[in-house]
């Protein structure tokens, strides 16, 4: 496929068939995130991957709990049966051969914040800055390229942040300890079962401005 044709094939996939992926293919997914772009080449990822079926239902069940747990605490009864019904995005990995965890680190100041702290700047031209979130989109870049090479592979994937409430539950089950770390999203991949479709996207002329 060419780039532009993987990039239009990428989907959000939720439904695998019941087959394994080869480490070598995995690797060569991982090995394509470490080449994304980050911000001063921090490269400020760690990737975690899990073929285990026994692990990945035990940490979609620690989800499931965690969701309980929570919901249990809830007054609300329209925010707790919100928080409970989409209960299965956060677990569905569980159908997954295979599921990276991405951990990352938020380890870079934006260029310039030292310098407005320095002179007393606004408090909100410092907020203004810190909120572009440098290091966030240097873990996007690498999550956009780990889904693409599985794509170009063959493979379905999905972009999860749903299952994040339970990150602590889900390291600890993991056994993944890094300083300074954290859960950032799980992608579950794997061959996809049926015929996925995407949403609709917006018009070109809805997304871009084109000054000349």
């Amino acid at each position: 496929m060419s780039l532009f044709q993987t990039i239009n094939k990428r989907q959000s996939v939720r439904k695998f068939k019941d087959q394994q992926i080869p480490v070598e293919d995995l690797q060569k997914i991982i090995q394509a995130a470490g080449q994304a772009p980050s911000a001063k080449n921090i490269q400020n990822w760690h990737f975690v991957v899990l073929s285990n079926q026994e692990k990945i239902q035990a940490l979609a069940n620690a989800v499931a709990e965690k969701n309980q747990a929570l919901a249990r605490q809830v007054q609300d009864e329209d925010l707790k049966r919100k928080f409970t019904k989409f209960l299965r995005f956060g677990t569905f990995f569980k159908q997954a051969p295979a599921v990276i965890f991405v951990y990352g680190k938020d380890n870079y100041v934006p260029t310039g914040l030292p310098v407005l702290e320095e002179i007393g700047a606004d408090a909100k031209a410092m907020q203004a800055l810190v909120s572009t979130r440098p290091a966030m989109q240097s873990l996007g870049a690498a999550i956009q390229t780990l889904s693409l090479a599985a794509t170009e592979l063959g493979y379905g994937s999905c972009w999860m942040t749903s299952a994040n409430y339970a990150a602590s539950e889900i390291t600890e089950l993991l056994d993944f300890h890094k300083d300074d770390y954290f859960l950032s999203a799980i992608v579950p991949i794997g061959i996809p079962e049926g015929d996925p479709k995407s949403p609709s996207r917006k018009p070109i002329e809805e997304i871009a401005t084109f000054i000349r």
